[in-house]
């Protein structure tokens, strides 16, 4: 009798990038016969890809691993990510868990996986300084928007952060590979490309090449209609940069930038490479040759050494700008990190108040920018599905939009007038007349 194809559950957590990742190691993995299954389906095997940017993130791995063992007792478990980096040991104590792959071993996954469960679970895991290898990755956001990762691992090093440790330092692909796979995306009917990583300003470190260098050819590939550039570092997006996706034929007037804090002082407690007066040069660069562009913003609230003052100055900062949405984060204290050595920590409730102002700021720009959209003409690419008779997709330049349902415009783009609010304010509704 033939054996039944081996199957596998995959549990990810954290990133667009662990996303991507976790299409990379499914596609090694169907290579070695396996399928894919929904969770609570049967599974042989089952593979948890963790996150580790907060201490909440962590909790939440822990969480996820015991709740799958117990959902899968007899599959084989393996778990990797940045969490399975930074804690393997930790990982490797919890009962039932088989496989624990660090940063440079993901691509070993169909390799290492075995057809029974082990008595005492093999760890595979390297010092940060040692993790060299590049995972390519490209997954499908919702068969729309696909995920491309550029590049991997960071060289700054951040007083709160602990990404270079969990991912290792910058490193890219060449050129010539990232082409191929947005052709393959082109070929498979993907109409939009999101280019994620670590820190994608630095691409080109492995290979010479520059970010400018890839968004040129990634702009000649037909059949992509939209590419959105994911998360800049501020003092690494250039004025060439800015100007060719000002010019360029599919990039779109989209950019999300951290700043992390808006006060000067708080940026050098942070260790971040640059000041707010370059930020807002850059935001009033964008500005000026994209006046419709939507800018995201990430900030850290709650940080060692934010005392009220400087809170509220940065605060002020950030409303002074012309920004579109803020993405804000409250700080979490993790292990070997500089910013444990700030010895004025900010309480709790203090945090949890910053959040809300910052929050509430943000609903106020994204509906300002959203006020000042409305009656222009924008391309919007729906997405798959309806809801109440409704369908959604976004504009180039990010504004969700409403339509009424029609299946002819899935997963395709239409030149449309914005109109009003929608009765929750999340979108603009199209003119259709």
């Amino acid at each position: 009798m033939k054996k039944e194809q081996k199957t596998v559950v995959i549990q990810t957590l954290g990133c667009k990038l662990n996303f991507a990742e976790s299409a990379a190691m499914l596609q090694l993995l169907e290579q070695k016969g396996y399928r894919q299954v929904k969770m609570g389906e049967e599974a042989d095997l089952c593979i948890i890809n963790t996150c580790s940017v907060t201490e909440t993130a962590d909790q939440k791995d822990r969480q996820t691993i015991h709740k799958l063992v117990r959902m899968y007792p007899q599959a084989f478990v393996a778990v990797c990510g940045c969490y399975a980096q930074l804690k393997p040991q930790e990982i490797a104590n919890i009962p039932g868990v088989d496989l624990v792959l660090g940063a440079d071993f993901k691509l070993e996954m169909a390799e290492l996986i075995e057809d029974k469960k082990r008595e005492n679970c093999l760890v595979k895991a390297s010092a940060n300084d040692e993790i060299k290898r590049f995972l390519p990755a490209c997954s499908k956001g919702n068969r729309t928007r696909f995920f491309l990762k550029v590049q991997d691992g960071c060289d700054y090093f951040c007083a709160y952060c602990t990404v270079p440790y969990a991912r290792g330092r910058s490193r890219n692909p060449d050129i010539a590979s990232l082409v191929a796979q947005a052709k393959e995306v082109a070929e498979n009917g993907g109409k939009e490309i999101v280019l994620t990583g670590i820190n994608i300003g630095t691409f080109g470190k492995s290979t010479g090449e520059n970010f400018l260098q890839l968004i040129q050819a990634l702009d000649q590939v037909e059949g992509i209609e939209r590419y959105r550039i994911s998360s800049m570092e501020p003092d690494l997006l250039s004025d060439e940069m800015i100007a060719f996706v000002a010019q360029s034929k599919r990039f779109a007037p989209h950019f999300h930038l951290p700043l992390q804090a808006g006060n000067n002082e708080m940026l050098d407690l942070m260790g971040r490479h640059y000041h707010r007066e370059l930020f807002a040069e850059k935001i009033h660069a964008i500005k000026k040759a994209m006046p419709d562009a939507f800018i995201g913003v990430d900030v850290i609230v709650g940080m060692r050494g934010e005392k009220e003052e400087l809170f509220e100055d940065g605060r002020q900062f950030l409303e002074s700008l012309p920004i579109s949405q803020l993405h804000v984060f409250s700080y979490s204290e993790r292990p070997g990190t500089r910013a444990l050595n700030i010895d004025y920590k900010v309480a709790e409730k203090d945090k949890k108040q910053r959040s809300r102002l910052l929050h509430e700021l943000s609903e106020q720009k994204r509906l300002e920018f959203y006020r000042s959209q409305s009656g222009k003409k924008r391309s919007v690419l729906f997405e798959h599905g309806k809801k109440n008779g409704k369908m959604y997709g976004f504009s180039d330049n990010y504004i969700r939009v409403e339509a009424p349902y029609r299946k002819d415009w899935e997963n395709s783009t239409q030149t449309l007038c914005l109109g009003n609010f929608n009765e929750d304010k999340s979108a603009l509704i199209a003119k259709l007349s």
